[in-house]
């Protein structure tokens, strides 16, 4: 769920912190602050009516924290009169008067009393004092060379920020500006430009973020609690995957299992034996599929959801067990099982260059992220890099890849993935040669990258599928079971929407479908007559699935009640493609 953005205000339409002395007086206060002191201020601490109050079924809202933020709504929305009212009527003040104060002493520039007010608040952390103080004197000593007051700037520099002694790495960058008065950008010690200085309401939005909540609520507190309710009942749906539609306030959300692919569309049947590999393109246009028949085939996906051949590629002499498209999707990478590996223009149809090593066979294929290097697992369990016209780059040797023809290259091209023994998968960085690996207690049979680089699915030889957070430190985060597979490699997939779900081929001739997060099992699909090898979800189409399987055929799986409205159709619904163009 993206976070709404305000639209342009009307001029009556204000938000809390950028309130005018004018605006901030509307809200009632309990002291008037232009009449006492900052003392009497002290003195007086936030009074509010029924501060223990708790309401809710459950008893862990606070009535004060509630009214507090409804306040803050009503302002942010505009509706000062109705803010106003709220607190005077409930006795509970969105801000204390020495707060209410400082916010108005930043909109006014009044900086050294807003410092002096700052220290008066009652924070009990000394360090955001400071932080918070930096932040005031920075905008001061910016305003002052505006004004050219070049010198004041200086003593601000020296015998105020400097002393605060809280980031002396940003004093030095700021004398610069000393030295470049009139210059608008200056490029600091660090690297980063060293910027102008900010509006005073833009000043004190950052300083609600960076002072406690319990001091100055957070612009739009109310907003962000429902969004991120919204978020956990998504989370909590497990059949959550269309993004059309508006979720309500007024109803909790809940999906139905016919947002699942669930339905056979159509089934290709061009290929002649067991059908091994399948891939979408990313932009999901193309299907991409391989089979014991030794013959790649492009499946064109048509504005109404059907599949055609695009173009059948032969040439390989042995079965081809891996595909990989470029990044741009314009080209193809196909590898036959230990033979040669095959560049394919996915326009024209023609094999632009094959890649081979005399005496070794290769054995798994990607595309490095430019599009302009691949690299391949050889037999001899080392991987190489060339460039495009086959020229050699790079060679790891060791035992860096197995006889698995899985090659996973993230998408900042840092990181190269393979399995580096049975039960152990190796994620090595060809530039920083960082390495990183992850054991798990089986026989890995083949594994799959999240297109965000941060997890890893693991399939594995006991019937589990393994998900790995592979940020920082590797993380076992998640199991799915129920598939079966004892003799074959069957391949999973992530898909859906925002890749919420985990699909996985099966030797019962089913397709397994889980929710990532709750590990449920929410959908199989029968339909298959052999083992389903492997399945591929179209990242452009989070309702279309694809399935390989050992009985020669691809099955396109779409939801229920989607009606097919195509000639050549079977009693079922089912369209079936055979030798089609």
């Amino acid at each position: 769920m993206g976070r709404a953005e305000d639209d342009e205000p009307p001029p009556k339409r204000v938000k809390v912190s950028s309130r005018k002395l004018g605006d901030l007086s509307k809200s009632t206060l309990l002291t008037d602050p232009a009449s006492c002191s900052l003392n009497d201020l002290m003195a007086r601490p936030l009074v509010c009516q029924g501060d223990d109050e708790v309401i809710g079924a459950k008893g862990v809202v606070k009535k004060v924290e509630f009214v507090r933020i409804i306040a803050e709504a009503l302002y942010s929305l505009g509706y000062n009169k109705a803010g106003a009212r709220l607190e005077e009527e409930a006795g509970i003040p969105l801000q204390s008067a020495v707060v209410k104060l400082f916010m108005q002493q930043i909109l006014d520039g009044k900086w050294d009393e807003s410092v002096a007010t700052l220290h008066n608040i009652g924070l009990m952390d000394e360090k955001i004092v400071k932080l918070a103080s930096f932040e005031i004197l920075e905008q001061k000593f910016f305003e002052l060379l505006d004004g050219k007051k070049v010198m004041d700037a200086l003593k601000t520099l020296r015998t105020e920020l400097g002393p605060l002694c809280i980031n002396n790495d940003r004093v030095r960058e700021l004398s610069l500006c000393i030295l470049s008065p009139s210059q608008q950008v200056l490029t600091g010690m660090s690297g980063q430009d060293v910027v102008r200085p900010k509006s005073r309401t833009k000043l004190l939005e950052e300083l609600q973020k960076l002072l406690p909540p319990t001091v100055i609520i957070r612009e739009q507190r109310l907003i962000h609690l429902v969004e991120q309710a919204l978020d956990l009942q998504l989370d909590a749906c497990r059949f959550h995957n269309s993004s059309v539609g508006e979720m309500s306030l007024l109803t909790d959300h809940q999906c139905g299992r016919d947002q699942i692919p669930s339905r056979t569309l159509q089934i290709l049947q061009d290929h002649s034996d067991e059908v091994w590999f399948l891939q979408f393109s990313h932009d999901g246009k193309y299907l991409a599929s391989s089979a014991a028949d030794c013959l790649v085939i492009i499946w064109e996906v048509k504005l109404d959801g059907l599949f055609c051949v695009k173009y059948r590629f032969s040439g390989h002499q042995k079965p081809v067990s891996y595909i990989s498209w470029s990044p741009d999707d314009h080209q193809l990478l196909t590898c036959g099982v230990e033979e040669v590996v095959r560049r394919w223009d996915v326009e024209s149809g023609e094999c632009i260059h094959i890649y081979e090593k005399n005496g070794l066979g290769l054995i798994s294929c990607g595309w490095a992220p430019d599009g302009n290097r691949i690299l391949c697992g050889v037999t001899d369990k080392s991987i190489s890099m060339w460039d495009l016209e086959g020229k050699e780059l790079e060679c790891w040797k060791g035992h860096r890849t197995i006889r698995i023809s899985d090659l996973g290259i993230t998408s900042d091209g840092k990181h190269v993935v393979s399995v580096c023994k049975d039960n152990m998968i190796l994620l090595f960085g060809w530039e920083s040669k960082a390495e990183k690996v992850i054991q798990e207690d089986q026989t890995i049979t083949s594994f799959v990258l999240s297109t965000d680089n941060k997890y890893l699915l693991v399939s594995l030889w006991n019937e589990e599928i393994h998900l790995w957070d592979i940020e920082g430190t590797a993380k076992l985060i998640s199991k799915y079971n129920g598939h079966k597979r004892s003799r074959f490699v069957v391949r999973s997939c992530f898909g859906g929407l925002n890749q919420a779900f985990i699909a996985s081929g099966s030797e019962d001739s089913q397709v397994y479908i889980w929710h990532i997060s709750s590990g449920e099992l929410v959908e199989t699909l029968a339909g298959h007559s052999g083992t389903v090898n492997c399945v591929s979800w179209n990242p452009a189409d989070p309702h279309m699935l694809a399935s390989a399987s050992d009985d020669h055929t691809i099955r396109i799986w779409g939801l229920n009640q989607v009606k097919m409205k195509h000639t050549d159709t079977v009693s079922n619904g089912v369209h079936y493609c055979n030798g089609g163009t």
